[in-house]
């Protein structure tokens, strides 16, 4: 196990997170500016950082794993909502707040931070796993995710289900299941556009935490209850129910990492796109991955 990979991951992370706060702090990135980023990251960069991821697996992995690694990427963001809903109340009072926290709960950092831990401690081989969960991940984003910012559950929600995020899912789910190739060029575009979302959404938690105080991001206990359960307590109790299911021994490492990522930046861009104040989403971001560190070896460890 690489502690040295992730450490460096983690770094990677805080330097394009100062990136944000050196051009929020210089005037280079006003309010408006950054609320026009998270419209282009939730509508355009991030659907297609799935859609081709989805497109370089066609073809390097059989339906059955693909079925299997997807029902247990649906079944980690099931017991992730229902977690949620459970402690939620316990963080917030304010209804805004508590969708912060719902979100939080459920959507991780899954590529930025997963990817590269995947590849380093377990090999280039095991990433391919981790197309699922993100196809998972996109279609619970733009439909629980988006409706549950709308604050209701009603045909009117129903028609943000209807967007960018999910057409690019669908698509790419059409693509690996029948095995179907894309050119080369519409690859390599969607590829490039895709990986745009990682650096701009990071400066975007920059931009937030440069008009945040930090004594605040230090001294909100919540969050640190909030890290011992996003991070260590959830993951570890899905261990037993994942060792029941009739899957390969060597995956299991991968889906606990998984279950193990930091919050991930998607909560603060679909925030900021409501104008929801999204201070303590950032103050988790920084303080789950910074965590993580620790906590992913720990649950590898335990895991293996």
């Amino acid at each position: 196990m690489s502690l040295t990979t992730v450490f460096f991951q983690m770094l990677a992370l805080l330097v394009m997170i100062a990136a944000g706060w050196i051009a929020a702090r210089t005037g280079m990135l006003d309010a408006h500016t950054n609320g026009q980023l998270s419209k282009l990251i939730v509508n355009i960069f991030n659907p297609l950082l799935i859609f081709s991821s989805a497109a370089s697996a066609v073809g390097t992995m059989p339906r059955a794993t693909l079925g299997a690694v997807a029902l247990i990427a649906a079944g980690m963001f099931l017991v992730f909502i229902l977690a949620g809903m459970v402690m939620v109340p316990f963080f917030d009072k304010d209804p805004a707040q508590r969708a912060i926290f719902q979100l939080m709960f459920v959507f991780s950092n899954l590529g930025f931070i997963g990817v590269p831990v995947v590849r380093s401690v377990l090999g280039p081989e095991y990433v391919i796993y981790i197309t699922p969960f993100l196809l998972v991940y996109g279609l619970v984003f733009y439909t629980y995710g988006v409706a549950l910012m709308e604050g209701r559950f009603s045909l009117a929600a129903l028609k943000s289900m209807v967007n960018p995020g999910n057409i690019a899912c669908v698509l790419a789910l059409v693509l690996v299941v029948f095995s179907l190739p894309l050119p080369d060029f519409l690859l390599t575009a969607a590829t490039y556009l895709g990986n745009v979302t990682t650096p701009l959404a990071l400066m975007a938690v920059g931009y937030t935490l440069a008009h945040s105080d930090p004594r605040q991001i230090a001294g909100d206990v919540r969050l640190y209850v909030f890290s011992a359960i996003k991070l260590l307590a959830l993951p570890l109790a899905m261990l037993p129910l994942l060792r029941l299911l009739p899957v390969d021994a060597s995956l299991v490492p991968v889906c606990m990492v998984m279950f193990g990522m930091p919050v991930g930046n998607m909560p603060l861009m679909l925030g900021t796109q409501k104008g929801i104040d999204c201070r303590v989403c950032t103050a988790a971001i920084i303080m789950t991955t910074i965590l993580c560190v620790v906590t992913v070896p720990i649950i590898l460890a335990i895991a293996v």
